[in-house]
């Protein structure tokens, strides 16, 4: 007989940052690196906004038409879509995984000679909030907000900058991946650059590495040649385990029989809310039943309990992180859901060549305002430090550096590190 469990409120602030913090690092269903090579399809430029704000002196929605793009899985109560300004660019809430934003910075069209810079931002996010608005969610993980961002700074010391908007808060890496070569195409095209620097943010990482590493779908794109530096902030290079770690309390926030509403996945398939035992397949971190909303977290994750431990204050804490029916849930377990696709041990194998010099940001400050932060070991309230810094597979470390009073969050925004990654830019 399961028992009714005591109703555990969560504050309103940690579901919404939950909603922010799980998604800069999730992912999507892995697939190995293709051998043979395909055509390009050409892109469709489908709309273009011309005056947008936030430092963007324009925003295009672009279509690759390339078989294999798919329209991803959303959750049925819309807490995926696309929002705000995002939605009327991609013209839906649920937006076809082929179609993707380019946001050009003001100042992209004034002239100069230096390699101009892709932005990617992480999971759950958006171009907007990551690079000019740091403070449009509610939160930056400060208690005050800057107006503007790494946009709007590289831009301000005379880089040509422009970004990328994905259309799945949690999206395949290896589609996202995919459209990263797209963007970095349509940059080259326009400006006549032979190469791009990238910068990408958290969950972007994955996606930026996977192209540049050539790991991709049968049909996918193998690597063009045209990256000069790649730039990690706060990357998952060595995967995470944060929401098997922690399970509990992302349940919590997000078990809608429970009355969760967060963004973010559940490592379980079944949960006992207010005495009822229930089923979210939607939510889990496996396929289960057809339903696969958050397909990102596979791609992510690796185990970090030899290193760290698991968390053992959490609610069936043992059967969440291992597999198997605990007191209030029940669920397969890390290695499965890891056995099922994840890529941080493909993107180590196939490595990113040696002719770009990649470079790694690391925070080393687990106190993000309202959030349970990952404090089983240093980190930077989400990802560790030592996953953040791991070179395994980077043939060319053009630098690491660690910032240990920056959270997750301000490592997108902060002075400290937007003069981190300038100077890395050259």
């Amino acid at each position: 007989m399961r028992r009714t469990p005591t109703r555990r409120r969560v504050p309103a602030v940690l579901s919404a940052l939950l909603l922010t913090l799980t998604a800069l690092l999730l992912g999507a269903p892995a697939a190995g690196a293709a051998n043979a090579g395909t055509t390009t399809a050409p892109l469709a430029l489908e709309a273009t906004f011309p005056t947008p704000g936030n430092g963007w002196a324009k925003v295009e929605r672009y279509l690759d038409p390339t078989p294999g793009f798919r329209t991803e899985q959303f959750p049925a109560d819309g807490r995926g879509d696309q929002d705000g300004p995002r939605r009327t660019y991609f013209g839906t809430g649920e937006p076809f995984s082929g179609r993707f934003l380019l946001y050009s910075a003001t100042g992209w069209d004034a002239g100069g000679s230096g390699t101009p810079v892709l932005l990617v931002h992480g999971a759950n996010d958006n171009a907007d909030r990551a690079w000019a608005d740091p403070g449009e969610g509610g939160t930056c993980g400060a208690p005050s907000c800057p107006s503007t961002g790494l946009a709007q700074y590289l831009a301000g010391t005379g880089h040509r900058v422009f970004a990328i908007g994905f259309a799945h808060a949690h999206g395949d890496n290896l589609l996202q991946a995919q459209v990263v070569g797209d963007a970095i195409a349509l940059i080259r095209a326009r400006l006549g650059a032979p190469r791009v620097d990238v910068v990408a943010w958290s969950k972007g990482e994955v996606a930026a590495r996977a192209y540049v590493s050539s790991v991709r779908p049968a049909w996918g794109r193998a690597y063009a040649g045209d990256v000069r530096r790649l730039v990690t902030l706060g990357g998952p290079n060595g995967g995470i385990d944060y929401v098997y770690a922690h399970g509990w309390d992302f349940d919590l926030a997000t078990w809608p029989a429970c009355g969760g509403t967060a963004n973010a996945p559940s490592p379980h398939l079944y949960m006992t809310c207010y005495g009822t035992y229930t089923a979210q397949p939607c939510l889990g971190v496996l396929p289960t039943g057809g339903s696969d909303c958050y397909p990102g977290q596979r791609q992510l994750l690796a185990r970090w309990d030899a290193a760290y431990g698991v968390d053992t204050t959490a609610q069936d804490w043992w059967t969440t992180y291992y597999g198997g029916q605990g007191f209030y849930t029940s669920g397969q377990g890390i290695q499965a859901a890891i056995d099922a696709g994840s890529l941080v041990a493909p993107l180590q194998r196939a490595g990113i060549p040696a002719s770009i010099p990649t470079y790694l940001l690391a925070g080393g400050s687990a106190d993000i305002p309202g959030v349970l932060d990952e404090n089983r070991g240093p980190s930077d309230g989400i990802v560790f430090t030592a996953s953040a810094l791991d070179t395994t597979g980077i043939a060319t470390v053009g630098g690491t550096r660690l910032l240990g009073g920056l959270n997750h969050l301000e490592l997108a925004w902060s002075p400290e590190a937007e003069s981190q990654v300038a100077a890395w830019l050259g």
